[in-house]
């Protein structure tokens, strides 16, 4: 079998090829790497206790990012998850439930979700609200008539570094897609053209997927989650207990006797049916060991 040579202009093009793939990889794990240095460096703030950013600083500018083109460091906007909890006590669900909507729509927002039954049992929405009139929000719920927080919960993530990261990442994947698409057009033989398509398919599946990771976190970003649970008050407990009723206490009585008679005629049925003969057979299979037994002593005597 005769050895294949590679012409100059194949050689050249798989040299490319590999260099592409080569540096393709090492910004991959370049990225990886930064944003796990990051999601650990979060990871240990917050088990140190650190602060979380004001809630007023939902997108104030700050320097993250790769260096600019003159050596500075990219200014931009930085980017918060807010997210919240909040339980109130309310003499009307009904009234309130209505008014927390109009409230949500007001402040340009939604109901991502909701659950409610009937008007006396409690009931949940699940607002989605534009993260510059969370604390809006919150202080309408506070200042609403009838209404009594009982509970509140909030919670701020800062993902300017990771939508940083995802941009990045995003770009370095486009470049290398285009790329691949001019080798793809430069290809004359079948392997070629087979092993950059699978290359550009790669990639194109890599740009997808970190879009929608990146829209994920945005839309997170930009409309805040406030749940809202809503509590019907409690009645006031009596003082005093109910009067003596000899009617109902003669009712209470007489259900009870009836409940007694019940019990014993269930236990009768299951003793004739079930208890009885079990027992009947349990006693012939005795016997009939016992006589077995005694004749087993019986002959003894005699073969001595």
């Amino acid at each position: 079998m005769r050895p294949r040579h590679l012409t100059p202009n194949r050689a050249v093009f798989l040299s490319i090829l590999v260099l592409l793939a080569l540096a393709l990889s090492a910004c991959g794990a370049a990225s990886t790497g930064a944003l796990s240095d990051e999601d650990r460096q979060g990871g240990d703030d917050a088990a140190g206790g650190a602060p979380a950013p004001a809630a007023s600083e939902d997108r104030e500018t700050t320097t993250t990012g790769p260096e600019g083109p003159g050596g500075n460091a990219a200014l931009v906007e930085q980017r918060i998850i807010k997210t919240g909890e909040v339980a109130v006590e309310v003499d009307n669900v009904a009234v309130i439930l209505a008014r927390v909507r109009v409230m949500a729509d007001e402040l340009g927002g939604y109901v991502g979700g909701s659950q409610a039954g009937t008007l006396d049992e409690s009931a949940s929405l699940t607002l989605r609200i534009p993260a510059a009139r969370f604390d809006e929000l919150l202080a309408r719920l506070h200042e609403m008539d009838e209404v009594e927080v009982v509970s509140e919960a909030t919670n701020e993530q800062d993902v300017t570094r990771d939508i940083v990261d995802l941009e990045a990442r995003i770009r370095n994947l486009e470049a290398s897609e285009e790329s691949y698409r001019v080798l793809l057009d430069r290809a004359e033989k079948v392997d070629d053209i087979l092993a950059v398509q699978s290359r550009l398919d790669e990639v194109r599946g890599q740009i997808e997927q970190l879009t929608g990771q990146l829209q994920t976190v945005e839309g997170q970003a930009d409309l805040s989650t406030l749940t809202v649970t809503i509590i019907p008050r409690g009645e006031p407990v009596a003082a005093a207990q109910a009067a003596w009723d000899p009617g109902a206490q003669f009712e209470s009585a007489v259900a009870a006797l009836v409940g007694l008679g019940q019990g014993i005629l269930n236990a009768l049925i299951w003793l004739v049916i079930v208890w009885i003969p079990i027992l009947l057979v349990l006693g012939v299979i005795g016997l009939l060991i016992w006589r077995g037994i005694l004749e087993v002593r019986r002959r003894m005597p005699a073969q001595r």
